[in-house]
């Protein structure tokens, strides 16, 4: 059996390595299409771009590492089948359990390597690749500024004609959109002849300094038909110092939640931690909110409010005690408090949601440390199956089934973490529930491979119908 064993790890194996090289691969190209626009026409060196793609593949492996399972699985089952392998094993009185055995005893120390991985590796790349962008900044800061095209840094969006020096540092033919405020588009141009950028390793700001330029400004008037007269505003400079905060640099990032929020960057025991200190904290902000509310709502001591109360005489028209004005001054204090309260409400409950968001997030990353090592045991208890059902080995049908099973296990998985972090399942659920729903696809696949059953029964679907059409059309005897 020893000799067997040997056997089917060293298939499985080997189609395993193949399959996981060649969907890295893939994958890898696809972050440097999402990331091109911070690689492409920055003058980055060799080492620089293989750092920056170092960093980010250990991302990738949550979803190159389950599909590699699934596919490979698959294959080798699906090939051994195709060949008879399967079938000289039976009549040796080797089961398709027992084939599994050694392959099983693999995958769970695959599945167990996979946690340590997304527990320790993965954080602390995601650290190093969030750093590594933010040192390119700080080191060069240049980099970040592309010639002969508008770079979006913070709130500016900076053009130069060419890049000279060392480092790049030195700038020619300026210019430089300033974002509003107000979100409502540029209306601010700087134009400069020649600049210098400055950085320094230890601080997070990068200046700019800006020599002989002019400085526009778009004038809003109080009345738009103003406009015509007053069209901008134009001043000189011989020097022009613009001070850019490090943060906004290197910001083009199709997740930015990831950047936003540090879980990605947490192992198990500091999102414990961290968990405890948000749920602790939202529970503090819940409790003051209700304490302020109840104090801000109370009226103030009247008299005959007083007395009545006293008396247990209480008319129901409480207004009917007071005059005219007294119900006016009263109506307009009720109205007052009850927009206050409703504005400061409203408030909270946003603040309180982002809390719950971000306590959400925490959560699914918890999770996700698990589900990984969990995606990779349930991908092989239904790649190995369905192989050994479907009887087909090689790159076309295989292929097919397990992009269908991994696409429907990763919108599953997508849809559950989007509703969970609004609130609308608990994090528990969203991240698992694409391991719940595909969990019974592996026990039923499982049971009709070693049972010898085909994928589909059409004999149990077909059996209705013939009742029927025995009943329509009887036999004539």
């Amino acid at each position: 059996m020893k000799i067997l064993d040997k056997y089917l790890l060293k298939t499985f194996l080997t189609t395993f390595t193949t399959v996981f090289v060649i969907l890295f691969f893939i994958f890898i190209l696809q972050t440097v299409w999402l990331f091109i626009a911070e690689l492409a026409g920055k003058d980055l060196d060799f080492m620089m771009v293989i750092k920056f793609l170092g960093f980010s593949m250990p991302r990738i492996i949550p979803l190159v590492l389950p599909l590699s399972v699934l596919l490979a699985s698959i294959m080798t089952f699906g090939d051994l089948s195709e060949n008879y392998e399967l079938a000289a094993m039976k009549s040796a009185g080797v089961s398709l359990k027992r084939a599994m055995k050694s392959l099983t005893i693999f995958i769970l120390l695959l599945s167990i390597i996979a946690f340590f991985f997304a527990n320790n590796v993965i954080p602390f790349a995601e650290f190093k690749f969030i750093n590594f962008r933010k040192n390119i900044a700080q080191a060069k800061p240049a980099l970040a500024i592309a010639e002969g095209q508008f770079s979006d840094v913070g709130f500016y969006n900076i053009k130069v004609n060419k890049k000279s020096g060392e480092n790049g540092n030195f700038l020619t033919g300026i210019t430089i959109h300033k974002k509003s405020n107000l979100g409502d588009g540029s209306k601010t141009v700087i134009k400069a002849k020649n600049g210098e950028l400055i950085s320094n390793d230890k601080s997070n700001i990068l200046k700019l300094v800006l020599n002989d330029g002019y400085y526009y400004e778009d004038i809003i008037p109080k009345k738009f038909e103003d406009r015509g007269k007053m069209p901008f505003a134009k001043s000189s400079f011989k020097k022009y110092v613009i001070n850019i905060d490090l943060s906004k640099l290197n910001q083009v990032d199709v997740n930015d939640q990831s950047i936003a929020n540090t879980n990605t960057m947490l192992t198990v025991s500091e999102l414990n931690y961290t968990l405890d200190s948000l749920h602790k904290n939202l529970k503090t902000d819940v409790i003051s909110f209700s304490e302020n509310m109840n104090q801000r709502i109370a009226f103030p001591k009247d008299n005959k409010v007083q007395q009545l109360k006293k008396s247990k005489k209480l008319p129901n028209n409480i207004l009917s005690l007071y005059n005219n004005d007294q119900k006016s001054k009263i109506l307009d204090l009720a109205i007052s408090n009850l927009a206050s309260t409703k504005y400061s409400i409203d408030a909270s409950n946003t603040e309180f949601k982002n809390k719950r968001k971000n306590i959400n997030n925490h959560l699914l990353a918890f999770y996700d440390k698990f589900v990984i090592s969990f995606a990779c045991f349930l991908m092989f208890f239904i790649g190995a199956p369905l192989g050994a059902i479907i009887r087909k080995g090689g790159l076309g049908l295989p292929i097919i089934f397990a992009v269908l099973i991994f696409i429907s296990f990763h919108f599953i998985n997508t849809f559950g973490k989007r509703i969970s972090q609004e609130d609308g399942l608990t994090p528990f659920l969203g991240a698992w529930m694409s391991s719940i729903i595909l969990s019974p696809l592996a026990v039923l696949l499982s049971y009709r491979a070693t049972n010898d059953i085909g994928l589909i029964n059409l004999d149990v679907i077909l059996a209705p119908f013939q009742k029927i059409i025995q009943k329509i059309f009887p036999s004539q005897n």
